[in-house]
């Protein structure tokens, strides 16, 4: 902020983006409520559980979130089928992302990319991996520095899990 005006920025990414900030939030409450209800389900009877071990980081516009992900330390509930494999990567120094979501009046605008960017960039040294079921994202994550490891078959259907190695 130069005398209390946000300036515009650009990250790189080919486009720029104007009152936009980068934040953890330790009051989850707006994030869970941008999801889809079928991702709601997913985490929302789960986070007494988990909010001691996971962080959420969220991008906001004029203070509203607009995109934001969880941050998992421990297997996370989705992923409980799977907890050895989880379990490995997490004493490996990895960290789970998910529930990575952009509103969907704000895609096409590199949101996605740019919250991965923030995120990598706030901590380098970092190491990262994730599942997705839709193969309409594997270019994304490609595009963002993942690498596809394998793939899991999570409670019947298959999933992809991609690593991040850091900066």
């Amino acid at each position: 902020m130069i005398d209390g005006a946000k300036i515009q920025i650009s990250y790189g990414l080919g486009a720029c983006y104007n009152n936009m900030d980068f934040k953890e939030i330790t009051i989850c409450n707006p994030f869970f409520e941008m999801l889809p209800p079928d991702w709601q389900v997913n985490i929302l009877p789960f986070w007494e559980v988990y909010k001691n071990s996971t962080k959420c980081y969220v991008l906001l516009e004029n203070d509203e979130p607009i995109a934001g992900g969880l941050v998992f330390s421990e297997c996370p509930p989705d992923m409980l089928n799977t907890k050895e494999e989880a379990d490995g990567w997490f004493k490996n120094g990895y960290l789970y992302l998910g529930f990575i979501y952009v509103l969907e009046t704000k895609r096409g605008q590199n949101l996605g990319s740019l919250w991965l960017s923030h995120l990598k960039n706030k901590f380098p040294k970092q190491k990262y991996w994730l599942t997705i079921e839709d193969m309409g994202l594997h270019g994304f994550y490609i595009k963002n520095g993942f690498v596809k490891v394998k793939t899991l078959s999570n409670a019947g259907q298959d999933e992809i899990l991609y690593a991040f190695y850091g900066i």
